[in-house]
């Protein structure tokens, strides 16, 4: 697969909001090849945040989705990775990857060359329709050489996890946008009704707000790029998923079955968004905002 690989700028350092901008564009085009840029642009900024300074060197990626299922051994010749690890975008596309693991010390973040026969994508794991492009197969380390990416805890406990979380939700932004379009495009070009305009001036609500979150995460980070950012991100994903699932909802009602057995674009648009939202973690995420809420405040 080729994908032109995005110099975005890097979070927290007075341009997120072009950063966030950047991966809503990619993901109106492509929601697939949106995912997979996504994944190698969060790498650099974390391979940045942790010192570990990245150049032009290969197409990364993020495995790191909980729990970990990987173990990592210090052995006399350095650190080397072995178990399975589900949900790994690009299984094949990727050069290297930055991936979770187990140690003695707790769970580490780790640099892996994604190449046989210490890396090896397993087949069958990824029967997927909805982002099927991305394949996210469980690959299987044996024995990998790795190299240690920050310290123990380092990866979960930074700001930057977070604002790698909001740049995930602008990512479902731009899917929202491209479903959008279907019903904008229709619209324009042929008498819908009442009711279906009633769903697009609807739509149109719900992009808005959520955009306007998104911006307003934006100017947080840049403002305060080291404060704890989870209360921030657990929201912004929350509207933008919920604004997303609403533009999917409308634009069916609106245009019918037509566009979903007609138009494959489109189609696929809506089975790719609706299991990229699924990287939310749904009421689990509200009730840690819920938490969060409690023990800190509520902002308003």
């Amino acid at each position: 697969m080729l994908i032109d690989l995005p110099d975005l700028p890097l979070p927290g350092r007075g341009d997120t909001l072009e950063r966030l901008r950047g991966l809503a564009a990619l993901g109106r085009a492509d929601l697939v090849a949106c995912r997979l840029a996504e994944g190698h642009a969060d790498a650099v900024a974390i391979r940045t945040e942790l010192g570990d300074e990245p150049g032009d060197d290969g197409r990364w990626g993020v495995w790191a989705a909980a729990p970990s299922t990987v173990r990592a051994e210090r052995a006399p010749e350095g650190w080397r990775l072995t178990g399975d690890r589900p949900w790994c975008p690009g299984a094949a596309w990727c050069t290297d990857a930055l991936v979770t693991a187990v140690a003695e010390d707790g769970i580490r973040l780790f640099a892996v060359r994604n190449e046989g026969p210490y890396a090896q994508p397993l087949e069958g794991t990824w029967p997927a329709i909805g982002m099927s492009g991305s394949d996210s197969r469980t690959v299987r380390f044996t024995g990998a050489p790795a190299r240690p990416v920050g310290g123990p805890g380092e990866y979960a406990g930074r700001p930057g996890f977070w604002h790698g979380g909001i740049g995930v939700a602008a990512c479902w932004y731009g899917g929202a946008l491209a479903v959008a379009d279907t019903l904008l495009a229709a619209a324009r070009s042929k008498e819908l009704g009442p009711h279906a305009l009633a769903h697009l001036g609807a739509v149109d609500v719900a992009l808005g707000a959520a955009w306007a979150v998104l911006e307003d995460a934006a100017r947080r980070i840049d403002a305060e790029p080291r404060a704890d950012a989870g209360r921030l991100a657990l929201r912004a994903r929350a509207v933008v998923e919920s604004a997303a699932t609403e533009v999917i909802d409308r634009v069916g009602r609106a245009l019918g079955a037509d566009p979903l057995c007609r138009d494959v674009m489109h189609a696929q648009r809506i089975v790719d968004l609706t299991v990229y939202l699924r990287q939310s973690h749904a009421e689990s995420d509200l009730e840690q905002l819920g938490h969060l809420l409690v023990e800190e405040g509520a902002p308003w």
